[in-house]
Formats: structure tokens, C-alpha cells, sequence
């Protein structure tokens, strides 16, 4: 239940991260919009199409926030409640910026009907309870990290270069959030439970694996390896649920050289596709009505299991 006067514990690293964010907070107004693109007509374009899943988890995510944070309140839960309050700003200043980025570019993202495997990854990523939100949540911030990480290093000075970097200090602060909440979580539920979390994993790999397929050609216009970009994501998914202990095998530290070359060379190939700034990528190694549904974010919602449960609770 609720808890009504918590005791903090100040070591709590929750109680940190919400310190962080709200000492972190930036808006639209703090970006240089007159920045340089840096991206031809039809990388412009191509950015535009890849960028839509990206854009549309980051609504996701904060309309599933406040989903979870009734949930998470009702279990005392009182540091993961403040720190999702400031989860929350950041995923609606990730959409407001996007939604400006998109202005700028003067291109419109993808609707569901064209790709509608977005419609079908969320609602996927809104099954179940509380802990099932935070791990969709891991895998999302890992996909977009990833996404955002090749832009920041290929194109510091431009514009979603720029906006890339300020977005991953916040999806840094969300990945320590999950796994931290998904380490403890974790160790007091069901075998069975676990499977379930697991057989989610896989469903949203195959489900981007099917969103790739819809982008190849935009992928290949900016330089992006999608089978190399996925393999490298699976594998750290994977390490990830092992760390939170998800996993019951150890990771393969034998491999790690492999994919840290394997992603080298995806985020020099974005470099050199990009054009100048690829030269300076050699040498550094990443970190490791309901009419018109495809147009109605709603509609993400509408068959959601988390949203049932918690009207009926």
C-alpha cells in the first residue's frame, strides 16, 4: 500500500537517480536549432522513416509510466515513484524535441499502417505487470541508445548529432533505473514467471527484426548494417539479462572482441555514409472513432493488459 510518510534511505540509488534528473533537466529552448543537418534529401528521409519506432517509444514511454506509477505506488515502491516523476519529463521532452527535429527535417514520421509492426511491438511491451513494463523498458532504452550512439559520435556538430548526446545522458539514467529495479525484482518471482520475461525478449527482437525489413533501404542511405546493428542489440540484451540475472548462462566474454568489431565498423560505415565526419570515426570504439488507427497513438492502448488490470483493480 501507499506509503505515507517513507523513510529515504539517502544511499538508495533510485533516491540518486531522481537527484540526477531533476538537476539534468533541459527543454527545446536550450537546443541550437540552427545547428547544420548535415544529411542530404534522402537521408533526411531516410532518418525520418528510421527515426519512427525511436520516436514512438519515447511516447510510449511516457504514457507508460503513468500507467505503471499507480502500480509501482501501491507496492510502496516510493523512490522508483520519484524517480519515474522525473522519467517522465524526460520522455516528454524526448518527444517534444523530436517532434521539432521532424519540423525541421520537414519529413513526417511513419504511420502504423505503413509499418505496422510498431503497433504490435507496444502493444507487446504492455502486457502484464509492473515488472514487465520495466523490462520492455530496458530493451527499448537499449535500442535507442544504440540508435542515438552512432549519430552523437558520427555527427557531433550537427544537429541530431547534438540532440542524440543530449538525450543519451537521460537514457543512461533509464537503463541504470531498470536494471537496478529488475535486480531485485527479479530473484522473488516463479520460474515460470521469468520464461514469460524471456519469451518477451525474443518476441520484440523478431517483431525489430520485421521493422528492419520495412528500412532496409533507409538504413543502407545513412550507412546503418541492420543485420550487424540487431546482432550487436541481442547481444546485449542478453548480457543485460544476466547482469539482472534473467539469464541462468554466464556472458561470453570470449566474444566481446568480435562484437566490439562488429559495431566499429557499423558506426564507421554511418560515418562514412554521412559524408566528412566519417573520417574521424576510425578511431574510436563505441561504448559497449477508431476509423483511422494508424494515425491514433491511442491505439497502442487500447488492448492493453497493464491499462485492464488497472481499472479493474
Amino acid at each position: 500500500m501507499i506509503k505515507i510518510y517513507p523513510e529515504f534511505d539517502e544511499d538508495d540509488l533510485l533516491l540518486r537517480l531522481f537527484h540526477k534528473g531533476v538537476k539534468a533537466q533541459w527543454t527545446v529552448e536550450d537546443v541550437d536549432w540552427s545547428s547544420p543537418v548535415q544529411f542530404s534529401t534522402r537521408q533526411s528521409l531516410a532518418l525520418a522513416r528510421l527515426l519512427t519506432p525511436v520516436y514512438l517509444g519515447e511516447q510510449s514511454a511516457m504514457i507508460g509510466a503513468s500507467v505503471a506509477m499507480p502500480q509501482i505506488a501501491m507496492a510502496g515502491e516510493t523512490t522508483a515513484q520519484l524517480y519515474l516523476a522525473s522519467f517522465l519529463m524526460d520522455e516528454a521532452r524526448h518527444f517534444e524535441a523530436l517532434t521539432t527535429l521532424y519540423r525541421r527535417l520537414e519529413y513526417r514520421p511513419l504511420s502504423i499502417r505503413e509499418m505496422p509492426e510498431m503497433l504490435q511491438y507496444h502493444n507487446r511491451l504492455r502486457q502484464g505487470d509492473r515488472v514487465d513494463w520495466v523490462w520492455g523498458i530496458l530493451i527499448s532504452d537499449i535500442f535507442a541508445k544504440n540508435f542515438y550512439q552512432m549519430f552523437a559520435k558520427t555527427q557531433p556538430d550537427a544537429l541530431f548529432g547534438k540532440l542524440s548526446g543530449r538525450i543519451l545522458v537521460d537514457e543512461s539514467r533509464h537503463q541504470a533505473f531498470a536494471e537496478h529495479y529488475l535486480k531485485n525484482a527479479l530473484p522473488a518471482l516463479a520460474p515460470e514467471r521469468l520464461a514469460v520475461l524471456r519469451t518477451m525478449r525474443d518476441e520484440l527482437l523478431k517483431i525489430m527484426e520485421r521493422m528492419y525489413t520495412r528500412l532496409r533501404d533507409d538504413a543502407n542511405a545513412v550507412g546503418i548494417d541492420g543485420p550487424v546493428f540487431l546482432d550487436h542489440l541481442a547481444e546485449e540484451i542478453h548480457h543485460k539479462a544476466n547482469r539482472i540475472g534473467l539469464d541462468d548462462d554466464p556472458d561470453d566474454d570470449g566474444g566481446r572482441s568480435q562484437r566490439s568489431g562488429r559495431v566499429r565498423r557499423l558506426v564507421q560505415g554511418v560515418g562514412d555514409a554521412l559524408g566528412a565526419a566519417g573520417e574521424s570515426m576510425k578511431m574510436l570504439v563505441p561504448d559497449t472513432g477508431h476509423d483511422n488507427c494508424d494515425t491514433c497513438f491511442m491505439a497502442l492502448l487500447c488492448k492493453s493488459r497493464l491499462v485492464r488490470t488497472l481499472g479493474t483493480a
